[in-house]
């Protein structure tokens, strides 16, 4: 079997793994569940007052979501993707694409990428490339993938437990900060670096602030293992081990706003299964939340449901914002949160 075959069939094995096994931390949370925000039972706006449209990376929101990367690469995608990039459109959100590098291995698999179309055309969708494939790749390469996809972005995904749980896994990860400063200033599209469910360190937010990257999605410990779900593909002895190693997502996002510079913004993802905690999250300091889980799980039952998961969870965004009295994105950055329990302990 070669590369490309090998790697279009861990994307099948991935799929399937997410929507019919448990795959979740089973001994951790996002922390989320620490924070308190300050109720209004006199809220003082009327519900029709709420507008969280924002701007992201140059493309308009209708509300902070952005679909995380789900799928690529292998022809059972290619129906996912076009369902979630053409209710992307309908509800004016953005989507991000699984890693590209099966396609780069095999040309033949760009149509399970490909989701561009009239009712696509003006959604926000970024590529994704991983950090250790890099140094196999060259921004020109990169570009003219990013010309002829139409993408707004590249996400540089971080992966070294997942990495870690592969037999067939790399782990060549020295000098990728140096190879991600360089990509960040060739490609033609902003460029934003992201976790794959295990969360993001203060401390390589420290460093990735000198590079050039528009934004970080810190995509944190408390929905999808990672490690998880290739040690169930590999009957690895020791996954469950490395099951829940990673930092919560509320833990992640406080330590990350201390220290981000400011002109990049934080994605907050990994966990979020509802629109009180997405809220949470901006009122914390992100400027984008977003998940991929629930949206398979949707998209694989119908179309439909994909639709009503996505207009639900706008809807509880939008009453967790009027709850506080909060018109807008900037009325919840502007908003005080309490700390509790295990997650004051820890920031």
């Amino acid at each position: 079997m070669d590369n490309s075959a090998i790697i279009e069939k861990r994307k099948k094995e991935h799929i399937d793994l997410c929507v019919n096994s448990d795959v979740a931390f089973d001994k951790k949370t996002t922390l989320l569940e620490c924070v308190e925000l300050n109720y209004q039972a006199l809220p003082e706006i009327n519900f029709s007052d709420v507008n969280l449209s924002t701007e992201f990376l140059g493309k308009q929101f209708s509300f902070p979501f952005l679909v995380s990367a789900i799928t690529g690469g292998a022809q059972v995608s290619k129906k996912i993707n076009l369902n979630i990039a053409k209710a992307c459109g309908e509800m004016g959100i953005g989507m991000g694409l699984g890693s590209m590098r099966a396609m780069m291995e095999n040309p033949k698999l760009k149509e399970t990428y490909d989701v561009r179309s009239s009712d696509t055309k003006d959604i926000f969708l970024a590529g994704n490339i991983g950090a250790i494939q890099l140094p196999e790749y060259t921004p020109k390469q990169l570009n003219e993938i990013i010309s002829s996809m139409d993408l707004n972005a590249i996400a540089i995904h971080l992966n070294a437990a997942q990495e870690a749980m592969q037999s067939e896994g790399d782990l060549h990860f020295s000098n990728l900060i140096e190879k991600i400063d360089e990509f960040s200033k060739e490609l033609n599209v902003p460029v934003y670096v992201k976790e794959v469910g295990h969360g993001i360190s203060k401390e390589i937010v420290t460093k990735l602030n000198k590079t050039k990257i528009k934004a970080i999605d810190i995509q944190g410990a408390g929905g999808t293992s990672w490690t998880r779900v290739d040690s169930l593909r590999h009957e690895k002895s020791f996954g469950d081990v490395f099951r829940n190693v990673g930092i919560p997502t509320g833990q992640a996002l406080i330590d990350i706003k201390k220290v981000i510079s400011q002109d990049k913004q934080i994605i907050a993802s990994g966990g979020i299964r509802n629109g009180l905690d997405a809220i949470k999250c901006i009122v914390m300091g992100a400027n984008m939340v977003g998940n991929a889980l629930p949206i398979l799980k949707a998209e694989q039952k119908s179309y439909a449901d994909l639709i009503d998961y996505l207009k639900n969870f706008k809807k509880e965004m939008e009453i967790a914002s009027f709850l506080l009295g909060c018109k807008n994105i900037t009325d919840l950055h502007n908003q005080k949160y309490l700390i509790t329990g295990k997650l004051k302990e820890l920031v």
